[in-house]
């Protein structure tokens, strides 16, 4: 749980809660009760109802009365759509991430840094397999993650991971990283993805662990890779742009 605002002036400190209030909604927990949003937010009911009440007002938050529980509102909808819109990056990795699919026959997901975590922003798969590995759009990934481990390695705000010094070398020094434990016999690789010279995003294949090989050096890491590499340059990365994580590592 992060930190309860406590500097600023009263208005940053009530958006700031605002925001904090909107950011409890999962798709795990797309519905909260107010005692729940009462607790996580370390602050009194009646200060908790007053602004559930305003989010409420302004339709990013609605209320059912018979069950007691609150939801994001409709007008989140067209806030999300909006900024979506704006990520440019959705739109030109699209073309690099179907055929990423096309050639892999996994799904391809690609994720943004929120501020606290990877969120999904992007997700490309086959829709002719009769087992498919749903990712939806707007999950929230954690540290662990291999698109965590990506943000953590390559320094875009990436949150405190339980990596060891040696698989954060190999992560930089490959670009690639790996997580097999997040679900139980799934395994994801990831790769950074470069704007400029900031890093901008983390794309990943998705499968089993029989499909996905744990190897960085794997043909399907290669492509992974490969993949991530031309979006980079079409995103204006040069490869004398090299990171300083990388340089000291490579």
């Amino acid at each position: 749980m992060s930190e309860p605002i406590r500097s600023g002036t009263p208005l940053n400190r009530s958006i700031g809660r605002a925001a904090r209030m909107l950011g409890l909604f999962s798709p795990e927990e797309p519905e909260l009760t107010l005692a729940t949003m009462t607790a996580r937010l370390e602050i009194n009911r009646a200060t908790a109802h007053r602004y559930a009440l305003a989010l409420r007002h302004a339709g990013l938050l609605r209320y059912d009365r018979a069950r007691q529980v609150y939801a994001l509102g409709p007008r989140i909808v067209e806030l999300a759509a909006s900024a979506l819109a704006g990520l440019r990056i959705i739109k030109i990795a699209g073309p690099h991430m179907e055929r990423l699919v096309a050639s892999t026959n996994e799904t391809a997901v690609l994720s943004v840094w929120n501020g606290e975590s990877p969120v999904v922003v992007r997700v490309d798969d086959n829709t002719d397999r009769i087992a498919r590995i749903v990712v939806r759009t707007g999950t929230r990934l954690p540290p662990e993650s291999a698109q965590g481990k990506v943000f953590h390695a390559f320094g875009g705000g990436g949150a405190e991971t339980d990596m060891s010094s040696a698989e954060l070398t190999r992560v930089r020094s490959t670009r690639i990283a790996v997580n097999s434990r997040v679900v139980q016999g799934i395994r994801a690789i990831a790769t950074p993805v470069f704007q400029d010279t900031e890093l901008t995003a983390a794309m990943a294949v998705v499968g089993t662990t029989a499909s996905i090989p744990a190897d960085p050096r794997s043909p399907l890491a290669r492509e992974l890779r490969d993949a991530a590499g031309v979006l980079s340059a079409e995103l204006g990365f040069a490869v004398t742009h090299v990171p300083p994580t990388e340089r000291r590592s490579g």
